[in-house]
């Protein structure tokens, strides 16, 4: 009807689930990519200090990079993106951005 108002309910929750990847803007994913100088356990302590993230999260994306030859580390927004490449480069990773499709 002309004129109702639609009211929001608190306690309703959207279901992001349902989302496909259309309905979010485009971001940038963050790759490291192998190389023969750094150790294992320094890239693993890396990925713990530049993303927070615990030694099984860390040691799952060096072994990434370890056998595949890369890793998709995050997708973020450009800034993000570059804040964190340049932070694995100041620690001598080979770690670049690529734009979503």
């Amino acid at each position: 009807m002309a004129g109702e108002i639609e009211i929001a309910h608190p306690d309703t929750v959207a279901d992001e689930s349902t989302k496909s990847d259309h309905d979010f803007a485009p971001g940038f994913t963050v790759i490291c990519w192998d190389d023969p100088v750094n150790l294992m356990d320094y890239v693993t302590r890396v990925f713990q200090t530049v993303f927070g993230w615990p030694k099984a999260k860390a040691e799952e994306h060096m072994l990434q990079v370890h056998r595949k030859g890369r890793s998709v580390l995050l997708r973020d927004s450009m800034e993000r993106a570059e804040h964190y490449v340049h932070q694995l480069q100041k620690h001598r990773l080979h770690a670049t951005m690529e734009r979503d499709r």
